[in-house]
């Protein structure tokens, strides 16, 4: 019988028409940061997929070419249904937003120039920031089971951070300096925890 600190099973899309759905539905909630929908929708509300598989195939699709978000609905696609799920996952993030994009365009266009549009830019991104660091937070729950451990990936992530916000090194650089130490130390760490339990009788 399962206790009560266990969780459900998670749940899976139904069909590619329910993929398409929720990643236009989620594409267009994301006013101001994307990061903080999906993780949310994915995690929380849909269950799709738990947080420490969100946060690997949210570093995953950092590193890929391309936005964020459209590698990670490629990669959610794909996994439950091949192709055709990542097509319907891609064409949920774009098709609907791509349409209220060049609306606004053409509206913002005519006001671009005004004191309180560009304010309201402004305003927009510090909200976007904010989203994004505090997603941030709430996914370093995650790392606790990370086979590097907590210490390094604060050090990593505090490392990554130095380097592209406040020295301005290139983000490739840093990526693959960082990537590099990171990938050798969770080599190490699983090959230890692997020669660990054929130990065990």
């Amino acid at each position: 019988m399962p206790t009560m600190h266990e969780l459900p099973p998670l749940n899976r899309p139904h069909s590619k028409t329910d993929i398409f759905v929720s990643f236009t539905l989620l594409a267009l909630q994301g006013f101001g940061g994307v990061l903080a929908v999906v993780q949310r929708e994915m995690v929380e509300k849909k269950r799709w997929m738990t947080n420490e598989q969100f946060v690997e195939d949210w570093a995953v699709a950092q590193i890929m070419p391309g936005p964020n978000v459209i590698n990670l609905s490629l990669m959610i696609g794909g996994r439950y249904f091949g192709l055709p799920g990542a097509m319907a996952g891609m064409a949920g993030m774009l098709a609907a937003p791509m349409v209220v994009v060049l609306l606004v365009a053409v509206a913002f266009g005519g006001v671009s120039d005004q004191t309180w549009a560009q304010g309201a830019l402004r305003g927009m991104g510090a909200v976007s920031a904010g989203l994004i660091a505090a997603v941030g937070l709430k996914l370093m729950s995650a790392l606790r089971s990370n086979p590097m451990g907590m210490p390094v990936c604060v050090v990593l992530a505090t490392a990554s951070f130095v380097g592209v916000g406040l020295l301005r090194w290139p983000l490739a650089y840093v990526l693959l300096a960082t990537g590099l130490v990171a990938c050798s130390w969770a080599y190490l760490q699983l090959a230890r925890q692997a020669a660990q339990a054929s130990d065990t009788p």
